[in-house]
């Protein structure tokens, strides 16, 4: 779907799509300034159609979506009985149909799920990624592509991300947080429209980024996402996943009964934290690489970057008993990389009546 951007100057593509166009600290910065757009190859989009849609949706999900007015986005969870997270998606309406934007590798499963759950209701999901292509960048610059649904809600949704949405709860208290003020958001294209970009872009009439920096900016903003944070335990709770994708006082949904329990009576048996690396070895540990204290290993690497200004960074799941002070090394190749830990959801999170804010203490902030 992504050969047009072969013809690209610099492109390197893979079966996700476009990774970079030579280098993809530059594309950080003009994607960051609206400079650029960025092709996400890795995403798909299930489209759900019919008059029962939004409230069909709210007693599947983790969000309330019922009355989700049109071009509003937000977004939603399916979870297990047990509260572990199974499928995410962006959602966006534009008041005859819901568009989820999906990951790639969580496309068909979502969209088998939900064909199990119609029982007797006016829904009718499908599988719309032959048809349309999903463009992000800032606000400013996916809506400058100028598409729109046929009744001209257009079909951008704008990332919630680090705001507290309504019924959520953020566990991240760091001031300022990292993600505050990032401008993202994703448009629903049709592959037509893909390809004029392809063209543009191959032609130096318009600015492209790849995944690597799309993923660079989401990773530096602590931002979770399906295909890198969650595995087959999480919850919410662990990724700070409250604020945007959890309304904590809708209705009956799958799960619900452990959100509300470990909210309110207990804690994430895990946390997520981000990792300033030590980047004097010149090497990044990959996603899966264990990270340490001591010889213990006490957590899982999920996402790794090269930020244009933090340096290499990294996400990680932890134990949630790790000290918030402690030394951490993470396994790379045949070294061990040291790891800054800053705290993003805190050991007390969950049944705790209120958690003391922290100074944010990253490279970017002791630049400014």
């Amino acid at each position: 779907m992504m050969s047009g951007f072969a013809l690209v100057p610099g492109a390197v593509l893979d079966e996700t799509g476009l990774l970079h166009v030579g280098n993809p600290v530059v594309e950080q910065r003009r994607l960051a300034a609206g400079s650029a757009v960025a092709p996400l190859g890795d995403r798909r989009v299930i489209a759900v159609s019919g008059e029962d849609r939004l409230s069909w949706l709210d007693s599947l999900s983790s969000q309330a979506l019922t009355h989700l007015a049109p071009g509003e986005g937000t977004e939603l969870l399916i979870l297990d009985p047990q509260g572990h997270i199974e499928h995410a998606a962006s959602v966006v309406d534009d008041g005859e149909t819901t568009w989820l934007i999906t990951d790639a590798a969580d496309a068909e499963g979502l969209l088998a799920w939900l064909m199990r759950m119609r029982f007797r209701l006016r829904v009718a999901p499908r599988d719309a990624s032959e048809e349309f292509a999903v463009i992000g960048g800032t606000r400013a610059a996916v809506e400058a592509l100028g598409v729109a649904a046929p009744n001209e809600v257009p079909l951008v949704w704008r990332d919630p991300w680090p705001g507290v949405a309504t019924g959520g709860w953020a566990y991240a208290v760091v001031d300022p947080h990292p993600g505050t003020g990032r401008d993202w958001a994703e448009a629903i294209v049709p592959r037509a429209e893909e390809d004029r970009i392809a063209d543009a872009a191959s032609r130096g009439e318009l600015a492209v980024a790849g995944l690597i920096a799309a993923d660079a900016l989401r990773v530096a903003a602590w931002r979770p996402r399906w295909s890198t944070e969650v595995d087959e335990r999480a919850l919410p709770h662990e990724l700070d996943w409250l604020r945007t994708a959890v309304h904590l006082e809708k209705g009956c949904y799958r799960g619900q009964e452990t959100v509300a329990k470990v909210h309110n009576l207990g804690h994430p048996p895990r946390r997520l934290v981000a990792l300033d690396l030590d980047g004097s070895e010149s090497v990044l540990p990959a996603r899966g690489a264990a990270v340490r204290v001591g010889d213990d290993v006490v957590g899982v690497v999920t996402s790794v970057a090269q930020h244009h200004e933090d340096g290499p960074i990294a996400l990680a799941l932890v134990r949630r008993t790790t000290p918030t002070d402690a030394t951490l090394t993470i396994d790379a190749d045949e070294v061990r990389v040291a790891g800054a830990q800053e705290v993003i959801v805190p050991p007390e999170a969950g049944a705790t009546a209120s958690i003391p804010r922290l100074t944010r203490l990253s490279r970017r902030a002791q630049v400014q």
